[in-house]
């Protein structure tokens, strides 16, 4: 298949080069900084974000949050099915 990405340079503004499904925890960082997160399962995300702000945000099932997060805090959380957007 051919890849209409492979000449293209990594940007914020998308498209994301690959995803990763979260384990939310209250002491490990990400594998790498999410440039958005999407949630199959609604609930509460307790997140830090990129600029290191622990944010409390109520989501819907199948949502999108276009925020950079470096954790998903265990704590708290009660969305399921997270899963991080990255660049790189």
């Amino acid at each position: 298949m051919n890849n209409p990405f492979k000449n293209r340079m990594p940007s914020l503004n998308g498209p994301s080069s690959d995803l990763f499904s979260v384990t939310p925890s209250d002491s490990v960082d990400l594998e790498a900084m999410a440039l958005a997160l999407y949630i199959e399962t609604g609930g509460t995300l307790v997140v830090t974000t990129a600029s290191g702000d622990v944010r409390t945000v109520s989501v819907n099932d199948f949502s999108i949050l276009p925020v950079g997060a470096r954790r998903i805090h265990a704590t708290g959380t009660t969305a399921s099915g997270i899963h991080a957007f990255i660049v790189g």
